[in-house]
């Protein structure tokens, strides 16, 4: 059912609430060595937002199987994992304090990210923040990843608000072009991409001025 009158903020996962930018290129890294292949940093980053199939589809070739990709992406995930759980993480400046003000302020909160869901489950291990979020859309509940649309669209119907009503918080142009498609407005951080341009643009989260979300109710 959609609820009337109610807003909601859709955050994106890496690079935007918590910064794991580093613990994912090493895991590419140390796969992709593991099976001759090499891939740049500037590679990396411009990749940065997708999912694995699409990654390596879009960097190997279409003719990939899917057994090939699913054995690759298991291997990547494991050792970002293992980062996760023996070196810990961080939130991003800002994200905690955004994440805290908008469900005391009856905000509902989502969190819409093409990371797998033992990503998210890792995430939530090292930091206590699954409390924000009343729903949590991985990139396997959905058939496309960003640039399409279909996660934070999941993402809505989950938490039963009209996608007009949303924001999505982001940090890759994948993301930003997802929400678009969605029919959301898209706020841009520009922890992974000095150059992306959304609806609303800032260099951290923690630039947001306090005021933003309010003033922004009245243009959805």
């Amino acid at each position: 059912m959609i609820e009337t009158g109610l807003r909601a903020v859709i955050w994106d996962l890496d690079g935007t609430l918590i910064d794991s930018a580093d613990y994912h290129w090493e895991a590419w890294q140390v796969v992709m060595a593991s099976e001759d292949f090499t891939i740049t940093y500037e590679q990396y980053v411009a990749d940065f937002g997708k999912r694995n199939d699409e990654i390596l589809r879009g960097r190997l070739g279409d003719h990939l199987t899917d057994d090939f990709i699913a054995r690759i992406s298991l291997a990547k995930e494991e050792v970002y994992r293992s980062l996760v759980r023996t070196k810990g993480l961080e939130l991003l400046p800002g994200a905690l304090k955004w994440l805290t003000r908008l469900q005391l302020e009856g905000w509902k909160q989502a969190l819409g990210t093409s990371a797998p869901q033992g990503n998210i489950d890792a995430v939530f291990d090292s930091l206590e923040v699954a409390k924000f979020f009343d729903a949590v859309m991985s990139a396997e509940q959905v058939e496309r990843g960003k640039p399409f649309p279909d996660v934070f669209l999941a993402a809505a119907r989950k938490l039963g608000i009209e996608p007009a009503a949303c924001i999505v918080v982001e940090d890759a142009p994948a993301g930003i072009e997802a929400a678009r498609r969605a029919g959301m407005m898209a706020l841009a951080v520009r922890t992974t991409h000095p150059h992306l341009e959304g609806d609303w643009t800032f260099e951290t989260l923690d630039q947001i001025p306090e005021s933003f979300f309010h003033q922004a109710l009245s243009t959805l």
